[in-house]
């Protein structure tokens, strides 16, 4: 009795207490990050590996299966992914959730070692990897366009000076691009005056391997100084190309110019991306873990701007892709719903105990449960996203529970004539016991969800946590806060007055007992009927449960549209990138469309641990 007193009436205290909570809530919860789905770590592995002028085919069977026999050798590998084109192959391993990324690279290393002798000679590097989230995809795409400018010279300037810029923001991890052109010299050889001369395309190759190196010329040694020679023979133009010497044929040189074209173009032609019927440069950005999206992204066009201030006025840079839009209005939906449920329990509570100061207890709950449920999902490292929202929403009817029953059980002892302090007293003691096993009873229910394994377990375990921590707080207030504040503004009920509202009300729910006492003994009377209309419920429960379409999330719109197009090797590129601006003009006469093109044929395959 005196503990419990002397608790109820620290009012200051529990007060300061309950506004302390509530601003460090409300801070966590303007620092908590924003995200569609909860950041869940995905440990795969993306190995690229290169070979200049390689068929699909080639690149497949020389490069790609050396690599998946080594890499079928690595432990706790759940599937491969390989993608093989024009003289590139990527192979994307994806290993089980408990791996550790790092220990998994290093395997990942060694693999690549012992498949090298394997692999082709003339390959100019030896296969790369990197660590890539599959749960961090693109948030925001830039297209780079100008109306005089070529596709090289637009690479260049996305690539040193967007990019660049682009990746010190805060919250901006991987920065990729779509239809880069980078710059390079194409010589293009006549085969006729290739023969004319005696000569191979061999001898054409080798020349040009050496002819461009920036090797060390040495150092002029004297007696009083040493100068080092910091000449430089490597070739940075088509011009310096065409005037390279290949051979020499009965004393005369042959240039590389004699033997056909030499001209300044991409290193890549295989690929293209255009905005509407414009060529230009894609610049997708992806987020870094644990910082908030929308943050991000609204940094990111406040600072376009000043990041675009630096470049050539006829190089245009505009938003084409912004995942935001789908991602904001869909949290916002969320919010909405979660204020709504509030709303919506609150006028529950007013409609059954028809008294302002009896309804402003329990409903002091909720905002305190929630906002203190924001400091641990800070802590926790949490964000705040579809499925943690939605826990608190459900977790809202919840929370209101154990209020209920402390001031309900209050009022009963002040009722029987108690002084407000005794009642408090005596009701918390006599519903304490049953407001735990309450909470432990519900935080039992999503035990399972909290100890789910996989891609799922990992998802939804935010979402049980957040509803568990949620129902905590609210047993902690209502074993606290809720007494203190019943034996502060609760009044006796003979000095209360029923209003017309109350009596209105009073009314309305004698007649709902009364309609549930009828149909209750007409449903004891027909005993036989009722049973069987139970027992065809859960059988066809059954039946839907089989029926119904299963899968991993609800299908919604994101206002994205993706076509992807397939053709044979021996298509052109220009073929297939006429066929792809077609398929475009049919879905979409809109300028804010942009999309990526290739036309490089394309050999995938992916195996999967079983």
């Amino acid at each position: 009795m005196n503990g419990l007193a002397g608790l109820i009436q620290r009012r200051v205290g529990l007060s300061l207490l309950a506004l302390g909570v509530m601003l460090l809530g409300a801070f966590a919860y303007f620092q908590l990050p924003v995200a569609p789905l909860p950041t869940v770590d995905f440990p795969t592995i993306q190995v690229t590996a290169k070979l200049s002028g390689a068929s699909a085919e080639t690149m497949a069977s020389s490069v790609a299966t050396p690599l998946e026999r080594a890499f079928a050798a690595v432990p706790q590998v759940t599937s491969m992914t390989s993608s093989s084109a024009a003289g590139k192959t990527q192979i994307v391993l994806q290993f089980d959730l408990s791996r550790d990324i790092d220990g998994a690279a290093q395997d990942v290393q060694t693999a690549i070692n012992t498949a090298t002798p394997n692999l082709p000679k003339t390959m100019s590097s030896a296969p790369t990897f990197n660590k890539v989230n599959p749960a961090e995809g693109t948030v925001m795409s830039l297209a780079v366009t100008s109306p005089t400018r070529t596709l090289p010279e637009l690479d260049r300037y996305a690539d040193n000076y967007i990019a660049q810029r682009l990746s010190q923001m805060p919250g901006v991890g991987l920065v990729d691009f779509h239809g880069e052109q980078k710059p390079a010299v194409r010589v293009q050889i006549d085969p006729d005056a290739l023969a004319a001369r005696g000569l191979t395309l061999e001898d054409v190759r080798s020349v040009i391997g050496v002819s461009t190196l920036d090797q060390p010329k040495g150092s002029l040694d004297g007696q009083q100084r040493s100068i080092t020679l910091g000449a430089t023979d490597q070739l940075l133009d088509s011009q310096h190309y065409r005037d390279q010497i290949i051979a020499y044929k009965n004393g005369m040189p042959i240039k590389l110019g004699d033997l056909g074209r030499v001209i300044a173009g991409a290193e890549d032609t295989q690929q293209a991306a255009q905005l509407g019927a414009e060529p230009t440069v894609i610049v997708d950005i992806h987020k870094q873990p644990g910082f908030n999206l929308l943050s991000t992204i609204a940094t990111i066009k406040a600072k376009l701007p000043e990041l675009t201030a630096s470049l050539p006025r006829d190089v245009q840079v505009q938003v084409v892709g912004d995942r935001t839009q789908t991602i904001e209005a869909s949290v916002n939906d969320m919010q909405f719903t979660l204020l709504l449920s509030i709303a919506l329990v609150v006028v529950v509570i007013f409609v059954f105990l028809r008294k302002a100061t009896a309804t402003l207890i329990p409903s002091l709950t909720i905002p305190l449960s929630l906002v203190a449920t924001f400091g641990v999902m800070y802590l926790l490292g949490y964000s705040l996203d579809n499925l943690s929202i939605m826990g608190l929403a459900i977790a809202v009817g919840f929370v209101v529970d154990d209020a209920i029953v402390v001031m309900e059980n209050i009022v009963r002892h002040l009722e029987m004539g108690k002084s407000r302090l005794q009642s408090a007293v005596d009701g918390l003691r006599e519903v304490a016991f049953t407001i735990v096993s309450m909470t432990v009873s519900l935080i039992a229910v999503f035990l399972p969800i909290l100890l789910m394994s996989g891609i799922v377990g990992r998802l939804m375990r935010e979402f049980a946590v957040t509803v568990s921590v949620a129902i905590i707080m609210s047993c902690i207030v209502s074993l606290t806060i809720t007494p203190m504040l019943c034996a502060w503004l609760l009044k006796p009920h003979a000095e209360t007055e029923e209003g017309r509202f109350a009596l209105a009300c009073e009314r309305a729910l004698t007649g709902l007992h009364n309609g549930y006492r009828r149909s209750l003994d007409w449903v004891l009377d027909h005993q036989r009927l009722t049973l069987a209309v139970a027992v065809a419920t859960l059988a066809a429960t059954a039946v839907l449960y089989v029926a119904i379409p299963k899968g991993f999330f609800p299908q919604q719109d994101n206002g994205l549209i993706q076509g992807v197009a397939e053709a044979a090797p021996d298509i052109s590129p220009i073929a297939m990138r006429a066929q792809v601006n077609r398929a475009a003009e049919v879905i979409g006469q809109d300028p804010a469309v942009a999309g990526c093109i290739s036309g490089s044929a394309r050999t995938r395959r992916s195996a999967k641990a079983r």
